[in-house]
């Protein structure tokens, strides 16, 4: 099901882009922070839905040499493409709260106990930040499994479309089993999210 190939494949890889992109957005080199900032900032600023709509029909639309596969997977691959950017952005503030929030005697004491960046952020920073961003990052996933169905604003054939086909038949079954579809699918995560919360309460922070 489309729904569920979106919501793992946006996870997957906008996940680890939210810390690259966090990286970016608090660099020392202000020229790269300023884009990356401002980057985000459009990205969080506007629609998601007209995100889609530019990153696939934009290169036609601007003649570029860039074009999506024809067909539905074409289309596929632009949803995910913009699910993708569009929730990296959002993570990587999560990310960049998380571990600004890491208070900087813990950085100093790892440095006078001689350890480098790279082993502070790893060993003292991450897992401490890991226990703080779950809460948030939790309430992004559980929004990302309702956003996939905005996938239909071009042509993705979701469970929403499905049901919708249905519907103009003269059913109206189908429109509540696609209401408990992303009722169990948001429990099923609330429940494994409060577990791994609770996984992570001996950090006291």
């Amino acid at each position: 099901m489309l729904n569920c190939k979106l919501f793992i494949l946006t996870l997957l890889f906008a996940l680890p882009l939210g810390m690259v992109i966090a990286f970016g957005s608090m660099s020392r080199f202000r020229p790269l922070r300023w884009v990356v900032r401002t980057f985000v900032w459009i990205i969080r600023g506007t629609p998601l839905m007209l995100q889609l709509i530019i990153i696939f029909f934009g290169p036609g639309l601007l003649n570029m040499p860039f074009s999506w596969p024809s067909g539905e997977s074409g289309r596929f691959v632009a949803a995910t493409v913009a699910f993708i950017i569009n929730y990296a952005c959002y993570f990587s503030e999560i990310y960049r709260g998380g571990i600004e929030s890491i208070p900087v005697g813990q950085y100093e004491a790892g440095q006078v106990l001689g350890m480098k960046k790279g082993q502070i952020f790893f060993h003292v920073t991450l897992l401490q930040v890991i226990k703080r961003i779950v809460p948030p990052i939790g309430n992004e996933v559980i929004t990302l499994v309702k956003d996939t169905s905005l996938a239909r604003i071009i042509a993705n054939k979701e469970i929403i479309m499905m049901a919708g086909e249905y519907t103009n038949k003269g059913l109206i079954w189908p429109l509540f089993a696609t209401g408990i579809y992303f009722l169990v699918f948001g429990g099923v995560l609330t429940v494994l999210l409060d577990w791994v919360e609770k996984k992570l309460s001996y950090f006291r922070v």
